[in-house]
C-alpha cells in the first residue's frame, strides 16, 4: 500500500515550509500537530490493515503503563513506504512527543506522550535510587488513597512538593508513589474537568482515564488506574484476583 494523496500533499508542506521557515518551523516541532498526527495515524491504520492487525510498534515489558507500552516504531513505517519522513516534534527527531498506539486491538488509535513529564519522573527517580540504596524502603509519606502516597520530601531532600505541568490543563499535578514504590502522576484533576465538561458513558467500575485520552491528543502517562464514584474521578483499587487478571 502507497502513501495516500493527503499524506504526499502534507509532505511537500511541510518540506516547502521548512526550507522557508526554519526557525518557524522548529518551534512548531515543539507543539502537538494535528497535521502530524493524522498522517501518523493514516500510516498505522494503512500498516495494519495489510499486515493482518500486526502494528508497526517497538517491544516493551508486560508489565509497562498501558500508555506507553506501545510506540510507534517509524522505521517499519518508513521501511515499509507508509511513511517518508518521521514527524518533526517527535521524540526521534529531537521533538517533545513520543508517539504511541492505545486500543491497539481495535482501533489502534495514535497518540501522543508529552516527555516533559518523563524528564521530570526521571530526575525525581535519580533521587530515589541514591535514597533506596541506603534505605530499604521508599520514602513513604502521607497515603492519599489505597495504595497511593505522598512523597516525603524531607528524606528526599526537596524542598517542594513534586509536581508536573498538564498537558491537558497546564495545571500542576502532583506526582506520588505506589506500593512499589514507582512514580506516578496524579490526573484526578483533569479528569474531574473533563467529567464536567464532555459527555461520556463510564459508569463506576471502568478505566476513565481514556476519557482524556478520547477528547485529547494526549494520554495520559505513568498514571494509576481511576474510576467514578459519585460522579468523580478516584484512584481504582482493585483486589489481587483483578490484579492477576489484568497482567494475564
Amino acid at each position: 500500500m502507497k502513501i495516500s494523496q493527503a499524506v504526499w500533499s502534507f509532505m511537500a508542506i511541510v518540506l516547502l515550509t521548512g526550507c522557508m521557515y526554519p526557525e518557524e518551523e522548529l518551534q512548531k516541532n515543539q507543539i502537538p500537530n494535528d497535521m502530524q498526527l493524522e498522517m501518523v495515524q493514516e500510516a498505522v491504520s494503512q500498516y495494519k490493515n495489510d499486515h493482518n492487525g500486526q502494528l508497526p510498534i517497538k517491544n516493551r515489558d508486560m508489565d509497562t503503563d498501558i500508555f506507553i507500552k506501545y510506540p510507534v516504531d517509524f522505521k517499519k513505517l518508513k521501511q515499509s513506504g507508509y511513511l517518508t519522513t518521521t514527524p518533526g516534534n517527535s521524540y526521534e527527531q529531537g521533538g517533545l512527543y513520543q508517539y504511541v498506539i492505545i486500543r491497539p486491538e481495535t482501533e489502534a488509535t495514535v497518540k501522543i506522550v508529552d516527555l516533559r513529564q518523563s524528564e521530570k519522573l526521571r530526575e525525581i527517580n535519580f533521587q530515589l535510587e541514591i535514597y533506596r540504596n541506603e534505605h530499604i524502603y521508599p520514602p513513604f509519606g502521607e497515603e492519599v488513597a489505597a495504595g497511593v502516597y505522598k512523597i516525603d520530601i524531607k528524606k528526599l531532600g526537596l524542598e517542594q512538593r513534586p509536581v508536573v505541568q498538564s498537558p491537558y490543563t497546564n495545571q500542576n499535578l502532583p506526582i506520588y508513589m505506589d506500593t512499589d514504590g514507582q512514580l506516578v502522576i496524579d490526573y484526578r484533576k483533569d479528569l474531574y474537568k473533563v467529567i464536567k465538561e464532555k459527555e461520556h458513558n463510564y459508569q463506576a467500575g471502568d478505566d476513565i482515564r481514556y476519557l482524556l485520552a478520547d477528547h485529547y491528543p494526549f494520554v495520559p502517562a505513568y498514571s494509576l488506574p481511576y474510576t467514578l464514584q459519585d460522579g468523580e474521578p478516584v484512584f481504582h483499587t482493585y483486589s489481587e484476583n483483578e490484579k492477576n487478571q489484568k497482567k494475564s
